[in-house]
C-alpha cells in the first residue's frame, strides 16, 4: 500500500519508523513543519519526522501553510496531485501541525487517516492526552479517524483503550498510546485499502475539548483538593511543567504521590499542614493540600535555574530553608 506521512514531533517520528518497518507499506513522501530555530544558539533544525525520513532517503515536504491563497499551498497541491497520480491511496497523519483545508480531504482516495490521542469523541483538540489526566478519567486510548471539516470529529475507523496508572504522567501515558496506537493506525490502513472496515461516525454525545495548553493551566493551587493537585502535576509532566512559587521564585513540581497516613502524620502540625506548608525528612519531602489532613509526597523537584532532581536530594541542601517551615505560594 502506498501511502504519504504528515507528522512532525518525536512520538510520529516513532509511528514513522514503525510504517517504514512495516512490509505492507511503501512511504512514498513525507510532510512536515519547516525547520525550526531552537537552543541557544538559535539554529535551524528539520523536526523529527524530518530528520527519520532523510535517514531513510525519503522526500521531505516542508509546507509553511496548507492554505489555498499562499504559495506554500500551491506548491503543496501541486505536489499532492502528483503523488495521487502515482498511486497514493492515503495520508497518515500523527501530530502534524498544520489545519487540512476542505478542497485537500479528498485529494487521496482513502484521505488523511489521523491517530489522536483520547477515545473520541471525548477530549477533541490539541492536549488530550494532559486534559485526561487533569480530569482524572480512569482510562483513554487511541482513535484512528478519517479528518473531516470538523477538529477531530471525523468517522472513527478503529480504537483502542488503555488505563491510566495513578503515578503515570502525560508523557507516561503519550509514550503508551504512541507504540499501541501506530499498530493501530498500520492496520487500519490496511482495512481500509482493503474494504474490510467501514468508518462509522463519531457519536453526538460526550464531546469534550482538550484546548492547547497554557502555562497558567500548569500552576499548582495549593488550596484544592489533594487528587486535584496530584493530576495536574502528572497533567503537565514534563511540559511544560506543573509549577509553584516559594520564596519568590518559580519551581517545576514533577511527580506526586499520596503520602501514607504514617508519613502524614509523621510531618503535621496536630495532624495538619496547611495547603503548600512544605516538611520534610531524611528521606522524603511533603506539601499539605486543600484536603484537610491530606499530604503528598514530592518525588521530583526542578529548582529555578537546575535540572529536575529527586525532591529528597534537593531538600539534603536546604536545610536552613526547611527549618523556617515554607510554604509554596
Amino acid at each position: 500500500m502506498k501511502i504519504l506521512f504528515a507528522g512532525t514531533p518525536i512520538p510520529a517520528a516513532v509511528v514513522l519508523e514503525h510504517l517504514l518497518a512495516d512490509t505492507r507499506f511503501e512511504v512514498a513522501g513525507v510532510i512536515t513543519q519547516p525547520d525550526a530555530r531552537r537552543g541557544r544558539g538559535r539554529t535551524l533544525h528539520p523536526s523529527p519526522v524530518a530528520k527519520v525520513a532523510t535517514d531513510h532517503e525519503i522526500p521531505v515536504h516542508k509546507f509553511e501553510s496548507l492554505k489555498a491563497q499562499t504559495d506554500s499551498g500551491a506548491a503543496a497541491r501541486e505536489v499532492l496531485e502528483e503523488y495521487r497520480a502515482d498511486g497514493v491511496e492515503a495520508i497518515a497523519v500523527v501530530a502534524y501541525g498544520n489545519l487540512i483545508p476542505a478542497d485537500l480531504l479528498n485529494v487521496v482516495p482513502l484521505g488523511w487517516i489521523n491517530l489522536h490521542y483520547s477515545l473520541l469523541p471525548r477530549w477533541r483538540g490539541a492536549a488530550p492526552v494532559q486534559a485526561a489526566i487533569a480530569a482524572g478519567d480512569a482510562t483513554t486510548g487511541a482513535t484512528i479517524f478519517r479528518i473531516e471539516e470538523g477538529l477531530d470529529s471525523g468517522p472513527i475507523i478503529a480504537k483502542s483503550s488503555q488505563d491510566i496508572a495513578l503515578d503515570a504522567t502525560a508523557d507516561d501515558v503519550l509514550t503508551d498510546l504512541t507504540y499501541s496506537g501506530r499498530e493501530l493506525l498500520a492496520d487500519a490502513l490496511v482495512d481500509l485499502s482493503a474494504g474490510t472496515i467501514i468508518p462509522e461516525p463519531q457519536p453526538t454525545e460526550g464531546v469534550t475539548h482538550a484546548p492547547k495548553i497554557d502555562p497558567s493551566d500548569a500552576r499548582i493551587n495549593w488550596d484544592a483538593k489533594v487528587e486535584v493537585i496530584q493530576r495536574v502535576a502528572r497533567a503537565h509532566t514534563p511540559a511544560p511543567g506543573a509549577w509553584t512559587t516559594l520564596q519568590g521564585e518559580r519551581f517545576k513540581i514533577g511527580l506526586m504521590m499520596p503520602a501514607s497516613e504514617a508519613e502524614a502524620a509523621e510531618v503535621a502540625v496536630d495532624g495538619l499542614l496547611a495547603p503548600g506548608e512544605l516538611r520534610a525528612t531524611k528521606k522524603a519531602v511533603f506539601v499539605g493540600t486543600g484536603s484537610a489532613g491530606e499530604v503528598l509526597r514530592i518525588e521530583a523537584i526542578q529548582p529555578p535555574g537546575k535540572k529536575m532532581m529527586a525532591a529528597a536530594d534537593w531538600a539534603r541542601g536546604q536545610q536552613v530553608l526547611l527549618d523556617s517551615e515554607p510554604s509554596f505560594d
